[in-house]
């Protein structure tokens, strides 16, 4: 089943239930979808690639406005923000531990034979490609500075 109709079957649950915030949050993914879709001219089908890089995205937006209203002391502005996002993240695959993604990085490490910072944007794309969708790319990014700057 694709994930555009997860989605909407989603989106219809929460109609039902009255859940007004799942319902914000699904009616955005869906808009982000339907944008997506209608950008290049033509209404076509979103791989389920670009599907959850819409997601990730979504979800993003809403962790980093959420930091920016705690850090303003707004808490009662980042409690529905992380709600939103924890609705829009049931949908993303598994997420891979830091654990996982430091033995993928030190795997690309080897492949590249990447030495020093110069080479950050090698081992940034193979494990970005491996990765695809299950891992944060600011995690990603401090695992790799870490292990590069060694």
């Amino acid at each position: 089943m694709s994930l555009t109709v997860n989605i909407m079957t989603a989106l219809k649950a929460a109609m039902k239930s009255k859940d007004t915030v799942a319902l914000t949050a699904l009616r955005a993914v869906k808009s982000a979808i339907l944008l997506a879709q209608t950008e290049t001219g033509a209404k076509q089908e979103l791989t389920e690639e670009q599907e959850l890089k819409i997601l990730q995205k979504q979800v993003k937006q809403r962790k980093d406005s959420a930091a920016i209203f705690q850090e303003q002391g707004r808490e009662d502005l980042a409690g529905p923000e992380l709600a939103e996002a924890k609705v829009i993240a049931q949908f993303l695959p598994e997420a891979l531990s830091e654990e996982e993604i430091t033995k993928l990085v030190e795997d690309a490490i080897a492949k590249t034979g990447a030495t020093g910072m110069k080479d950050m944007g090698k081992v940034m794309g193979i494990v970005n490609q491996v990765v695809a969708g299950r891992a944060d790319g600011k995690t990603i990014s401090n695992i790799v500075k870490n292990k590069l700057s060694l």
